[in-house]
C-alpha cells in the first residue's frame, strides 16, 4: 500500500504483480508516497486489501485507487521461485546456525518446508490464507472497486498510464524482483494446474486469464 494526498492516489498492492516497481514510480512521482496509517495499530502492511484500507482510511475512498494483477498460474511459479531464493539464503537447507535471525515472514518458513511446486499449489492455496486468495479480493471494497488496474503481461504500458495519472512523465522503470525462471507451463501437471484454476475462478473470469 501507498497513498500520496497530495496527488489523492492510492496504490493497492497485491503480492507478486510487480509491486516494488510500481512503489518506484509512485515514489518517484509522489514525493509525500506514506506506506502507513498514523494511529492504526497493527500498521496495515504492504498487502493490505483495498476493503481494509478505506476500514482504517475512509477519506482515500474518493482518492484515484489502481493495483496491478497477473496471471495466476504464473504468478504461482513466480511466488514459489521466491521461496526458494529465501529457503536458499535463510532456511534449512542454507546451514545457518539454527539461532541466527531468520529474514521472510511466516508463510515463506511455512512453503519452504513443502517437498516441491506441486505440494505448494495443492496444499499451499489451501494451508496459506495469503497463497489461496483470489486478487479480485484486493481489489473490492463492498460495491466499490480500484479505479485503474494494471496487468504484469502489459507492465511497461499500463505502469506509463499510472505514472501519467500521478501527474509524472512515463519512464522505463525496470521491473525489479522479477523472477528469472523459463515458462510457468513446465512447472504443472494436470492436478496443480486444475488447482489453480479453482482456487483463482474469479481472477480468471474477472480479466479473462487461461492457463
Amino acid at each position: 500500500m501507498l497513498i500520496s494526498d497530495a496527488r489523492r492516489a492510492l496504490f493497492v498492492h497485491v503480492p507478486k504483480t510487480g509491486g516494488v516497481s510500481v512503489g518506484v514510480a509512485f515514489e518517484r512521482c509522489c514525493p509525500d508516497a506514506r506506506s502507513k496509517t498514523p494511529g492504526v495499530k497493527p500498521p496495515l502492511g504492504r498487502h493490505a486489501p483495498y476493503e481494509r484500507i478505506l476500514r482504517a482510511e475512509p477519506q482515500v475512498a474518493d482518492y484515484w485507487s489502481f493495483a496491478f494483477v497477473r496471471n495466476p498460474w504464473a504468478r504461482m511459479v513466480s511466488w514459489w521461485s521466491m521461496i526458494q531464493d529465501w529457503d536458499r539464503e535463510w532456511g534449512p537447507s542454507s546451514g545457518r546456525p539454527p539461532g541466527e535471525k531468520m529474514q521472510g515472514n511466516d508463510m515463506w518458513r511455512a512453503a519452504a518446508a513443502y517437498s516441491g511446486f506441486e505440494e505448494f499449489v495443492l496444499r499451499g492455496t489451501e494451508e496459506l490464507p495469503r497463497v489461496g486468495r483470489p486478487q479480485v479480493d484486493y481489489l473490492r471494497a463492498g460495491d466499490r472497486e480500484v479505479d485503474f488496474v494494471g496487468r504484469t503481461e502489459t507492465f511497461g504500458e499500463d505502469l506509463q498510464e499510472v505514472e501519467r495519472r500521478l501527474g509524472g512523465e512515463p519512464t522505463r522503470v525496470p521491473h525489479r524482483n522479477k523472477s528469472p525462471h523459463g515458462s510457468y507451463r513446465d512447472y504443472y501437471s494436470a492436478a496443480s494446474r486444475d488447482r489453480v484454476g479453482e482456487v483463482y475462478e474469479a481472477d480468471c473470469e474477472a480479466f479473462g486469464y487461461t492457463f
